[in-house]
């Protein structure tokens, strides 16, 4: 139902110009122009943004309508890397959608409207549709995968990766949400189903999956073999030392290959072929000055370029449409420049009876804070339509308008508001302007111009997935050839990979480690829990054992000594704490239930594990105090609000510690957001707010009037009483210094506290993980977050240029860290001169509170796009644009600091990039060369603990309580001088002397003489096999058993013999453990089991059973007891233990 009257569009050529339309009228009357024609739609912006923003308000404006977006490549002319997967996934979808619909609207950047495209023929011909029950050769699909682009990989992540397993295919299509899991029966397609790709675990069935190429070029071999005769043919160049010409031929596709795409075909096309024939255009002013502008960088790049002999260049107009051809094209269709500035109306220029919303901003600190919008709605004759950014911001919305007595209908859509009669509405979208039409007298109030300047959070999260993340994998993941290895009963080897050996005819897989001179060890992999990744300094300085000398003992006993002192000093501060009361709060079930549900995306594994920890921490009655871990973005917040939440239901106050303002602004933004629908008052105080409002809120905090307050240390300070504080939440942990830690530690003999961090640093880590505190990790990244590229490089002016130039061009903005106040104007000199397009603003702690808070925010709302600054950004607001850190002197720092400012990029799907620039290397310690190292080593997520215990190599663990025991660490390394400190604290509490001679569990041995391991051909990847078995040994119980079993099913196909075998023997494991049992060991016609000195079993059951049946059961020594039985197939072996073992078994038990 249109609201306004729009004029009437030429049928075929002619150019109208419509003006008058501030704010979101813009896109009001795209849409609508767009929905009354029965035809397609082009929207030109003259940047990216501009083009994101106005998809958004489209698809408010016509949810009818499809609207496609076609991103831009987001790289440079002619540059050494090539788009995200992703943005070619939608480009490619979008192109392919494009024949198919008459109605519609694309919305494109000029610039990249500008860019030459693969022929109509070659997107279309090469699509193709599966179906069940089709017909299909495992080898020509691979082929002709490859030809599309797609690559071959171990386990599908990403669009355009496939991996072939015996019957199964797994693709991830381009333009799909979702990978497709493909079963074939001989070679048929038997089910077709869709799977999660963090958890490789299926979803549901499907009936047919369409097949986009990967590429927007062919990569068959008859179109290499013509793109390499063009090549040579074009290019007057040593082909042979022309990489791009070399990796083509070799099979791999080049980074920054785009570049070259005539190359791949006869003709190329341009995004105007695809549009349908009768299609009209609308562009935005600007659009030309962006084609012209683009054009000159793209004629610079080319001359700075073209003299490579290495990387030859296509001249610009074989790539790009030139301007005045594109406008030529335009001039065939009607089209409509359509712009927010008043004009005068004639022929062929419609002025629009829209204005501009009046300055509605709410006057915080005026008497009558609402005074313009309550005047504004008093003399506006019309209807008004509020909206808000999301739930809790819309209950935000609905509080203030109370306050004008006004009570807005709430509505699902603008079409449902349009069609209503109600005077106020209010609906969720986001928008950030408004708009005021005269007739019909309507207008649309959008929040942020409401709040001025508010920095609001747009979270983009989608549905998250549950990997269950185990420590113990993690621990073996990182296990590269030559690493050093702990062996419990041997010592530090170091790591050759997996080997299968013959043993009484059986084959079984093994880890072969070499110890000194050469001497080699086979552990056979079901014992994979006796081994554990040696940390404790660096891999270079570890030591190597010689085998069956006496140096391991030693050491390990030596360190077992020193444990046991560190074990008993640990308990008399355990026992202290928990001889301490403290307050176990009331269930609310119910309640909890609720606030629970208000979260809006899943909770991941991780998380969902650290909230139940924490819950169950606060209703028991000893004083909470635990460490949250979680890498920047993993929802640790999320944690906190619902501990927050049980303590305010129970009746207490909550104090929330952050290091910085701008950090207890964005908390408190975000805890009013959650706690929008419940009677709890949260505060925050901070520098921002007026003495006198800090005086009124620590009046109110004394009498209990405050459930949550949010405050920087300020928060410490003495004259700030609380009158019942239940539980303290430290954020960022890492930036508050000791002192502050001391102080707070005062509370801690009462209150639960709870710590959040991204990196913490080794003592606490060390104080963690050795129990004096709780640890929850959260390691499993949300879903769709790419990990941040990192380089670290010299710096030089060309790279920093390149670096900034990538970012802005793809429409987002930039951090760039110079840590030095006095020279920080210069550098901003510096830089602008370097790249003039860049808008710059300067941060930085020495600036007024206020100043600092408007460049932030001025920031996050794109007024300049690159931010000098110094460490101050270490903590700060999320700007999703941001993808680009560029890191001064990135020697000078630690590792949780690089971790820290590398997570402030990466917060949207965009491909993150992270430039630690260094001097010259002769300048740099080898301990900042190490750390360097680390950060550009673990790219991947979730990386913010891994980097921890590497900064514990780094620096070495430091002890506990004291100076002492970094010696003994460094001798065992860290995860086994754990292990055994957790042994000796388990030890002393049960009030025995712990045995530093008992070897540490390696579990009972059992040996059945039958191939029990997991198949190179049902399982290729050497390193998924070791993860596999890692995980099949560290199982607890039968369940976990099950599940493992579950998923290797699902992921791989039917278990092979030999590792249905492997899962039986681990279960026999488990309840020999039970039983005391040492050694099993049986063969084709019986066996024997060992006992332990000290075991479950009852004598007078085996008695019974040798004066039953004396000729088949006999006892041996004091604790071999030996059983005669023919079992020749391995089946009968299983069985006729697991009765053994079912007889032995306590009845009590």
């Amino acid at each position: 139902m249109p609201v306004l009257r729009l004029p009437h569009l030429p049928a075929t050529a002619g150019k109208q110009t419509w003006g008058n339309l501030p704010g979101a009228a813009l896109s009001l009357a795209i849409a609508e122009a767009a929905s009354a024609a029965k035809r397609f739609t082009l929207l030109l912006t003259a940047d990216s943004q501009s083009a994101d923003r106005l998809e958004q308000e489209l698809r408010f404006f016509a949810p009818d309508l499809p609207v496609l977006p076609f991103p831009d490549w987001e790289t440079l002319p002619y540059d050494l890397f090539s788009p995200h997967q992703d943005i070619i996934s939608q480009r490619i979808s979008s192109l392919y959608r494009l024949p198919e619909l008459d109605h519609g609207i694309l919305v494109v950047p000029i610039t990249t409207a500008l860019h030459r495209l693969a022929p109509t023929r070659f997107l279309l011909g090469s699509s193709l549709v599966l179906d069940i029950g089709q017909k299909l050769d495992v080898e020509q699909m691979r082929l002709r995968l490859e030809a599309s682009g797609y690559r071959c990989v171990d386990t599908v992540y990403e669009h355009g990766e496939f991996a072939v397993r015996g019957a199964l295919i797994d693709l991830f299509p381009m333009g799909s949400k979702l990978p497709y899991r493909i079963d074939l029966f001989d070679d048929e397609i038997e089910t077709l189903r869709t799977f999660d790709p963090e958890t490789q675990r299926s979803i549901d069935k499907v009936d047919s999956v369409r097949l986009l190429p990967a590429r927007e070029f062919p990569l068959q071999k008859d179109a290499v073999t013509q793109f390499k005769a063009r090549f040579r043919e074009r290019f007057d160049v040593d082909f042979r030392r022309s990489p791009i010409f070399q990796d083509l031929s070799s099979g791999i596709t080049p980074a920054g290959i785009e570049y070259y795409l005539p190359l791949f075909f006869e003709q190329t096309s341009t995004l105007f072929d695809y549009l349908p024939q009768d299609t009209q255009v609308f562009s935005l002013p600007g659009v030309e000055q962006a084609a012209e502008h683009f054009w000159s960088d793209v004629r610079n790049r080319y001359e700075e370029r073209r003299i490579d002999p290495a990387r030859p260049l296509l001249p610009p107009a074989e790539l790009f449409l030139p301007v005045e051809d594109c406008f030529a094209r335009l001039k065939n269709w009607p089209r409509v420049v359509v712009s927010q500035d008043d004009l005068d109306s004639g022929p062929g220029r419609e002025r629009f009876p829209a204005q501009a919303l009046p300055n509605l901003a709410i006057e915080a600190k005026a008497n009558q804070p609402l005074a313009a919008l309550s005047g504004f709605l008093d003399q506006f004759p019309g209807r008004v339509l509020f909206t808000a950014e999301s739930a809790g911001r819309r209950e935000v919305l609905l509080e203030l308008l109370e306050r004008l007595k006004l009570r807005p209908q709430t509505v699902d859509s603008w079409s449902a508001f349009v069609a209503g009669k109600e005077r106020l509405a209010i609906t969720i979208a986001p928008l950030d302007e408004g708009l005021l039409l005269d007739d019909p007298a309507v207008a649309l109030v959008a929040e942020s111009p409401l709040f001025g300047q508010r920095v609001m959070q747009r979270r983009r999260r989608e549905k998250r997935s549950d990997g269950n993340n185990d420590a113990v994998i993690k621990n073996l993941t990182e296990l590269r050839e030559g690493a050093p290895v702990v062996h419990i009963d041997h010592g530090v080897g170091r790591y050759l990979g997996l080997a299968t050996l013959e043993i009484d005819n059986q084959a079984a897989e093994f880890l072969t480690l070499e110890y000194a001179e050469g001497a080699k060890l086979y552990v056979p992999v079901a014992n994979l829990h006796l081994i554990a990744r040696y940390t404790g300094s660096d891999d270079a300085l570890a030591p190597l054992h010689r085998l069956g000398s006496e140096a391991w003992q030693k050491a390990k006993r030596k360190a077992a000594e020193q444990v046991r002192d560190v074990a008993a000093e640990l308990l008399d501060i355990y026992a202290r704490r928990a001889a301490r009361k403290g307050y176990a709060f009331a269930d609310p079930s119910a309640d909890y239930a609720t606030f629970s549900a208000g979260f809006p995306f899943e909770e991941t594994p991780d998380q969902q594990s650290a909230i139940e920890a924490v819950r169950e921490d606060m209703l028991a009655a000893k004083p909470m105090d635990r460490l949250v871990c979680g890498d920047v973005g993993f929802g640790k917040t999320e944690v906190a609000m619902r501990a927050a939440f049980i303590a305010v239901h129970g009746g207490r106050q909550v104090a929330i510690l952050v290091p910085t303002t701008l950090l207890a602004q964005q908390h408190y933004n975000s805890f009013r957001d959650r706690f929008a629908d419940w009677p709890v008052t949260v505060e925050v105080m901070s520098r921002f707010k007026s003495p006198k409002e800090v005086a009124a809120a620590v009046a109110d905090l004394a009498e209990g009037k405050i459930d949550i307050v949010i405050g920087t240390h300020k928060l410490l300070q003495d004259d700030v009483k609380i009158k019942d504080l239940g539980l303290v939440i430290i954020d960022e942990e890492h930036r508050f210094g000791v002192r502050q830690k001391e102080q707070l530690k005062a509370l801690r003999s009462e209150v639960d506290i709870l710590t959040l961090t991204a990196t913490p640093i080794p003592r606490t880590l060390n104080m963690a993980v050795a129990g004096m505190r709780d640890l929850s990790i959260i390691a499993t990244p949300p879903a769709r977050r790419l990990s941040v590229r990192t380089f670290v490089m010299e710096q030089n002016k060309s790279t920093v240029k390149e670096a900034l130039l990538r970012e802005l061009l793809r429409g987002g903005q930039v951090y760039y860290l110079h840590n030095d106040v006095k020279s920080i104007e210069k550098c901003a000199a510096d830089l602008a001169e370097l790249v003039p397009e860049a808008r710059i603003g300067i941060g930085h702690g020495q600036m007024r509170e206020r100043e600092l808070e408007q460049v932030m925010s001025d920031f996050y709302h794109k007024r300049f796009n690159v931010l000098i600054a110094s460490t101050i950004i270490e903590t700060g607001i999320d700007v999703p644009s941001a993808n680009t850190i560029i890191i001064e002197r990135a020697d000078k720092f630690g590792l949780a600091q690089l971790h820290q400012l590398r997570g402030r990029v990466g917060r949207s799907h965009h491909q993150a990039y992270a430039y630690l620039l260094t001097p010259p290397r002769q300048q740099i310690t080898p301990d900042a060369e190490k750390r360097l190292e680390a950060i550009a080593n673990t790219q991947d997520l979730g990386a913010g603990f891994v980097l921890a215990t590497n900064d514990l190599e780094i620096r070495g663990a430091g002890e506990l309580l004291g100076e002492g025991q970094s010696g003994q660490i460094q001798a065992v390394g860290f995860t086994l001088y754990m292990e055994m400190l957790e042994r000796a604290v388990k030890a002393i509490r049960k009030g025995t002397q712990p045995n530093l001679d008992q070897p540490l569990g390696g579990g009972p041995e059992i040996n059945l003489r039958l191939p029990a391991l997991i198949p190179e051909d049902y399982l290729p990847d050497v390193h998924a096999r070791l993860i596999l078995y890692k995980r099949i040994a560290s199982a607890v119980d039968e369940d976990g058993l099950k599940d493992l079993q579950v998923e290797m099913i699902d992921r791989f196909g039917l278990l092979p013999e030999p590792t249905k075998n492997l899962v039986r023997l681990t279960l026999l494991k488990l309840q020999a453990e039970k039983l005391g049992i040492k050694k099993v060991d049986a063969g084709p016609n019986g066996g024997k089991i060992e006992f332990e000195a000290q075991t479950p079993v009852d004598p007078l059951v085996l008695i019974k059973l040798i004066q039953g049946q004396p000729k088949r059961y006999k006892f041996e020594g004091a604790t071999q007891f030996k059983f005669m039985v023919p079992m020749e197939r391995p089946e009968e072996r299983f069985n006729n233990l697991e009765a053994l073992f079912e007889r032995l078994t306590p009845q009590s038990a």
